[in-house]
């Protein structure tokens, strides 16, 4: 049984595992951080418009899920990080 990193308490996995449905190809094994320290935000991917987790010590919510954000590190070899640059030009 792992640890939460955020607040130290054993991470129930039942609960994580039900929190985490709406990120698609995650289980509760890719996380360290218990259910009642992350928030699921519906609708908030750039690319899938699916679901991302925050971490309740986060204030920002990322621009890519997860698994959007490893495919993009598979198709280019580039890590665009949580957010994606906005900035116009």
């Amino acid at each position: 049984m792992k640890s939460c990193h955020s607040c130290q308490t054993v991470i129930d996995e039942y609960i994580l595992q039900k929190q985490l449905e709406p990120l698609r190809d995650l289980t509760v094994d890719e996380f360290n951080v218990c259910a009642d320290c992350t928030t699921i935000v519906a609708d908030a991917c750039v690319e899938c418009s699916g679901a991302v987790y925050v971490p309740r010590s986060e204030s920002v919510t990322p621009d890519y899920c997860p698994a959007c954000r490893s495919d993009l590190i598979d198709r280019t070899g580039h890590d665009p990080g949580w957010n994606c640059d906005r900035t116009s030009t």
